[in-house]
């Protein structure tokens, strides 16, 4: 199976794989095993079940992936409006690369799981609004610093977050059901309609 040392790892990865590329339903403990290349009884030595090792999947890809992105886009060193812009392209670009790979939109996987399990693995479900909840902030964040600079129109930076994560959550999950990357090109300038982006002045001619 490997060394013992890097099993755990392995199988956070190929859960978090294919729980995107496919469900979290369709996938079984053999199905993990198999693509991580671990023995199934070393799965249990790690984990005590799908769900548990899901959670452990979840946490890896905020700790190890989102929240290093998320910390460098969302640099206080950047424009906000040009922050929220430069990551919804990558989010276009990501998906992009997902439909050219591996010919279908794999949208967001915490949406994709949230959607299917909210209702039946409470653990699983729990992590994703955690998740979920941690992305909002850096969304509130962008709203706030962008009103304190006077670049949008005055608003609620908690309400106008919460219809931006329904805003990009949504266009993200119709990406996904079209199977059509190129839905996304627009997320920028939506948002930016969204919260009522003021357009820059115009430049003065030089006399």
């Amino acid at each position: 199976m490997g060394r013992t040392s890097d099993a755990d790892e392995r199988l956070k990865d190929a859960a978090l794989a294919l729980m995107w590329e496919e469900s979290y339903g369709s996938v079984t403990i053999d199905n993990i095993c198999s693509r991580a290349e671990v023995k199934k009884g070393s799965f249990y030595y790690f984990f005590d079940s799908k769900a548990d090792l899901a959670v452990a999947a979840l946490e890896k890809m905020w700790e190890t992936e989102w929240k290093p992105n998320l910390d460098r886009i969302f640099s206080s060193s950047v424009e906000p409006l040009t922050r929220l812009t430069t990551y919804l392209e990558t989010v276009y670009q990501s998906q992009a690369e997902s439909k050219a790979r591996l010919g279908k939109v794999l949208g967001c996987p915490l949406c994709s799981v949230g959607c299917e399990v909210s209702t039946q693995e409470v653990d699983v479900s729990a992590k994703v609004r955690l998740i979920l909840a941690r992305k909002r902030r850096y969304y509130e964040s962008v709203i706030r610093d962008a009103l304190a600079e006077g670049s949008i129109e005055p608003c609620d930076p908690a309400h106008k977050a919460d219809a931006l994560v329904g805003l990009i959550q949504g266009i993200v999950t119709q990406a996904r059901i079209m199977n059509d990357a190129e839905i996304l090109r627009d997320l920028p300038s939506m948002s930016l309609e969204l919260l009522r982006a003021k357009q820059p002045a115009a430049a003065q001619p030089v006399p």
